[in-house]
């Protein structure tokens, strides 16, 4: 008799459980193919995902490109400083301090040009998080006065990631700073952090026109 009693419960809790698997797959669905392809090319124009910028050759063959973009009311010699000081125990990463606390990653994100801060060379270290242990910090792969800032991860002496900023001046004053990632790791991990380093890069770009634009 129990037994009886108690199917309908079984029964309803499978339902409920194929339900939440067909909602996570549609979820899943929406985000790979109306989503994803919008936040991989955030703000940025076809003729940007086309161009070929600096450091591209690093990674030649990339499993996932990444583009994304801001227009800035300023020359480039504006922004270019402020992007010689980014790192997590430098000027910061501009972006969104309330989930750099949540991810225990809390730094201080400068509101100035600091002089100190201004000599970035190839190889030095650019970190994401200010203590150990975080996420491997990026190396510096190349480095074009006003115009262009590479960063990178290298596995076995080999580039498997890179992270360019590339500053395109405009006719009417104005400049374009847009970010690409050329990588080889994909999937699983990275595939579940794609959408926070979509946010977290989207206030990098924002908090350097802010901070550009005064």
């Amino acid at each position: 008799m129990k037994r009886l009693l108690t199917r309908p419960f079984y029964i309803r809790l499978v339902g409920i459980l194929a339900g939440l698997v067909v909602l996570a797959a549609a979820a899943l669905a929406v985000y790979s193919w109306l989503l994803l392809p919008r936040i991989d090319r955030w703000g940025v124009t076809d003729a940007e995902i086309t161009a070929v910028f600096p450091g591209d050759e690093l990674v030649p063959a990339p499993l996932e490109v990444v583009n994304r973009g801001v227009t800035i009311h300023a020359e480039p010699e504006k922004i270019y400083p402020w992007l010689l000081q980014l790192g997590a125990d430098r000027g910061g990463l501009y972006s969104y301090t309330v989930l750099e606390n949540l991810a225990q990653c809390p730094m201080t994100n400068a509101d100035r040009i600091h002089p100190e801060w201004q000599d970035l060379k190839v190889g030095d270290l650019v970190k994401l998080c200010p203590k150990e242990p975080g996420p491997p910090p990026y190396i510096v792969a190349a480095l074009t006065p006003n115009r262009s800032m590479v960063l990178g991860h290298q596995d076995n002496g080999q580039w498997v990631e890179e992270w360019e900023f590339n500053i395109i001046p405009q006719a009417d004053g104005t400049s374009r700073l847009v970010t690409r990632t050329r990588t080889t790791t994909v999937g699983g991990f990275w595939a579940a952090l794609h959408p926070i380093t979509f946010v977290m890069e989207r206030g990098l770009l924002l908090g350097v026109k802010e901070r550009a634009e005064k």
